[in-house]
């Protein structure tokens, strides 16, 4: 009788044993051949001299067996060295260096040693501080009784380029992204007191994650900010600078490696040269003011100001160096590689601001010691960094004075993260990883670029094509413009479903752009797709006029959007004029399968200022009219909720065209309950069971079922719903601009003061729910009068809502559209002349 089974089992049956192994996750570890290669051809207990032939044929099957088993192997290992295209998490923290680390050779030996300072810190129960501004005079430390909350969360990735369905997040490009990714597993919260662990050298999935939180610091007083206006103090520590520096000996930099898809010299797109064209004037004619208007105009502008300087102060003295202020805490995070994101993106809002010595400060004792080479993030999330980085650093220098300014380390700077970004553009199809591991050891492999949403992959134009126009170097146009002939392409192919616009998702591995599902496409004006049509007249405008594909591309998506987005809400106020965009799915037959979500989002709230940008452009006088009711849109929606403020996303109910119609109580009623007939014949059927008994005051009678009415007007109650809507999806709102960018823009176009008074409520609302004693705060809902509060303030809160607040009362001349054009994070990059 045979001894050893296994070898009996066909080698499908041997695979299928492991697969159901609990230990599969090892079998790589635990697979030994020698022990299967003995197994497999030891001699049974007794076996014939003269073996039969059904034996003889069974060892032709075992040596069959052997030879597969081999090649599964072999192709096993083959199959780990495949191109990684896969996205991963990343780490949260990092600990600041107090000055740039030198640059680390590490190819082409590519080091892979890692810091282990913080490894250090953290088994000796340290924590590490905000970094000190360098050469500024110490203070004595304090505790900040909350400093133990002070943790990491779960940090929302591209925020700007969320849908409402999949929730709010910071700014948006963001949240769906990390949904489009499933392996990327949700960051946690993390003790800033973790136990120390062996450093050893590890591959980046497999490396200890390095924490530090802000030390305990107290909050910035007004006494204090009376005495010292400008902060000049730096933020208060109780570990001295050099504590919170590491040695640039142990860290891994990313480097310069040769791409392995590098574009010829001679097939580089260059700058399209030669006079730029004459584009209409966009700025309304404004005539001198009166002195009343005046004075009102400066006292609101000296509000916003102070609003900024508060936020910026307490940002420079708790959470220097970091991403973000905690604003009730005082703590700080680092969703953005730790590069300090909210001291990029605030830096022309202090120009702008007149705030020119803090200015200086961030400039000299900040932007100086940013390290691009190197972030505790095994990911650099482009989409982001490009919009608030990048965008950051040459808005700043351009603002400043550019080449003729006195901050050319503005410039230099952003060339150093332009280098590293570069190479994500280094695939068969030069279209971008979005999401780019940045260690040489990764930087070194093969990529390609997979599923991008079109926000990110479109929303990259306007920062490399200002890069390109500074530096002369055409590298950077080349990158984006090749992104934008394939988005031509995808258009004239017909590969959309609705022509002119994009699905939000999109295959970039191949030789050009497809829709990323054969099954449905998405389409919308909100998070995920946003940015990518506003870049298309802004780009238009960089360039000069001086390539028309961009205007091809605005008009296709104004048309489409007028003919498939557009929506009129029923509304029980006869004074306003208000248009919204819906979010619409379809198979693949609009005209027969069409899906509509009448959404009112505030990452749409930016169409306004497009449409209205687009109007002044192209000669589109329609299109402002458009804008108008786009823009009105939102600012009732900021009037509809008790906070005075305009949640995340909701649903509205539509008018049956684009025509005022009555508000209609009935309708309203039946998109709350769809379940009106079924409630009147449990009425009719309890009448008919119960009705003479009830009146008897029987007290086994059921209760009597809820009529449609009573059903409809306790869900109003419970849920706070304002006329018109149907729901509120998300309650918070979380210091967006959009809306407040748009009234900016109508402001300058129009001209009409009344778009002043509009946003005049809108900061007054802003300010009371969200303020802080350190600034300004998220809140988690609106619908109430005093909304909860999230102790978390994006970087935008300085860089854009607030920026377009002091813009609106700074006077026409500041930051002229007709001679600036901002990027989707309101950074002006100034126009050709």
């Amino acid at each position: 009788m045979e001894q050893h089974l296994l070898c009996d089992l066909p080698l499908v049956s041997l695979w299928r044993i492991c697969a159901q192994c609990p230990h599969k996750a090892s079998f790589k570890s635990s697979f030994k051949p020698r022990t299967w290669l003995i197994a497999l051809f030891a001699k049974p207990a007794k076996t014939p001299a003269n073996p039969p032939s059904h034996i003889m044929a069974r060892r032709r099957y075992r040596l069959l067996t052997l030879a597969a088993v081999v090649l599964v192997f072999m192709l096993y290992h083959v199959a780990q060295n495949a191109w990684d295209t896969t996205a991963h998490p990343f780490s949260d923290t990092r600990a600041p260096p107090s000055s740039p680390p030198p640059k680390t050779a590490v190819h082409p030996e590519l080091d892979l040693g890692l810091d282990t300072t913080a490894s250090q810190q953290q088994a000796a129960g340290a924590r590490a501080p905000p970094q000190v501004p360098l050469e500024k005079p110490n203070v004595d430390a304090q505790k900040r009784p909350d400093a133990a909350s002070n943790k990491e969360e779960e940090s929302p990735q591209r925020v700007r380029v969320l849908t409402p369905v999949e929730g709010p997040t910071s700014n948006g490009a963001a949240a769906a992204s990390a949904a489009k990714r499933p392996d990327a597993a949700p960051e946690k919260e993390k003790s800033s007191s973790s136990s120390s662990q062996k450093v050893k050298v590890l591959t980046p999935v497999e490396s200890p994650t390095y924490n530090t939180a802000a030390d305990a610091n107290p909050a910035t007083t007004s006494k204090e900010l009376a005495a010292d206006p400008a902060n000049k103090a730096p933020p208060v520590t109780s570990v001295k600078p050099a504590a919170a520096s590491t040695s640039s000996k142990t860290k891994t930099h990313w480097t310069s490696l040769p791409q392995d898809y590098p574009v010829p010299t001679e097939s580089m797109a260059a700058l399209p040269t030669g006079k730029p064209k004459a584009i209409p004037t966009i700025q309304h004619a404004f005539t001198p003011e009166s002195a009343a208007d005046k004075t009102k105009r400066e006292a609101r502008r000296a509000k916003v100001k102070a609003a900024i300087s508060k936020s910026w102060n307490s940002y420079r003295k708790n959470a220097w160096m970091h991403d973000e202020l905690r604003p009730i805490s005082g703590a700080f995070k680092d969703p953005f590689c730790g590069w300090a994101a909210t001291l990029v993106d605030s830096l022309d809002t202090l120009w702008i601001a007149g705030l020119r010595e803090e200015f200086d400060d961030a400039v000299q004792y900040g932007v100086a010691n940013i390290d691009f080479t190197f972030s505790e993030k095994y990911e650099i999330p482009v989409f982001e960094t490009t919009i608030r980085y990048l965008g950051g650093l040459l808005a700043a220098f351009d603002v400043s004075g550019g080449h003729e300014g006195k901050y050319p380390v503005l410039l230099d700077k952003a060339v150093e993260l332009a280098e590293v970004l570069y190479g994500v553009f280094d695939t068969p199809n030069r279209m971008p990883v979005l999401y780019y591991r940045w260690q040489p050891m990764h930087v070194a492999q093969k990529h390609k670029a997979a599923t991008v949403g079109i926000a990110e992959l479109a929303t990259l134009s306007m920062e490399f094509t200002r890069l390109a126009q500074l530096t002369k170097e055409n590298k950077y146009y080349d990158a984006v413009d090749r992104i934008t002939n394939a988005l031509v392409e995808f258009q004239t192919e017909g590969k959309a479903a609705i022509p002119g616009l994009f699905p939000e998702n999109l295959d970039a591995s191949g030789d050009s752009l497809v829709p990323s599902s054969s099954y449905s496409q998405s389409f919308s004006m909100g998070g995920s797709q946003d940015s990518a049509y506003e870049y298309f007249p802004k780009e238009y405008l960089l360039l000069g006029g001086l390539e028309p594909k961009y205007q091809k591309l605005h008009e296709a998506t104004v048309s489409a959007v007028d003919e498939w987005l557009m929506y009129r809400p029923m509304i029980n106020e006869s004074d306003w004029d208000i248009y919204f965009s819906a979010k619409i799915r379809t198979q693949g037959d609009p005209s027969r399968d069409l899906d509509v979500q009448y959404e009112a989002s505030h990452l749409t709230c930016f169409l306004g200022g497009m449409y209205g940008l687009g109007a002044k452009i192209f000669d589109r006088p329609q299109d402002l009219a458009t804008a108008k009711r786009l823009t009105d849109g939102c600012v009732w929606a900021y009037h509809k909720t008790p906070s005075g403020l305009m949640p995340e996303a909701s649903l509205l109910v539509p008018c049956p065209s684009l025509d005022k119609c009555p508000f209609d109580k009935a309708a309203w009623y039946a998109s709350l309950d769809s379940n009106k007939e079924y409630r009147d014949q449990q009425i009719s059927e309890w009448e008919l069971q119960y009705g003479t008994v009830a009146q008897s005051g029987d007290s086994s009678v059921p209760e009597r079922p809820q009529s449609h009415e009573e059903y409809v007007e306790d869900y109003i109650t419970s849920m706070r719903l304002p006329a018109g809507f149907s729901s509120v999806v998300f309650r918070s709102y979380i210091l967006r601009p959009e809306a407040i960018e748009s009234v900016w823009y109508m402001y300058r176009i129009t001209g009409d003061p009344a778009w002043m008074d509009k946003g005049w409520a809108m900061f007054e609302a802003t300010m009371a729910a969200t303020d802080t004693d350190l600034a300004n705060t998220a809140v988690s809902d609106v619908m109430v009068e005093k909304p909860p509060m999230d102790d978390a303030m994006e970087s935008f809160w300085i860089a854009e809502t607030l920026k377009y607040y002091y813009m609106l009362y700074a006077g026409p001349d500041v930051i002229s559209l007709d001679e600036w054009v901002l990027n989707t994070e309101a950074h002006p990059f100034r126009r050709p002349t």
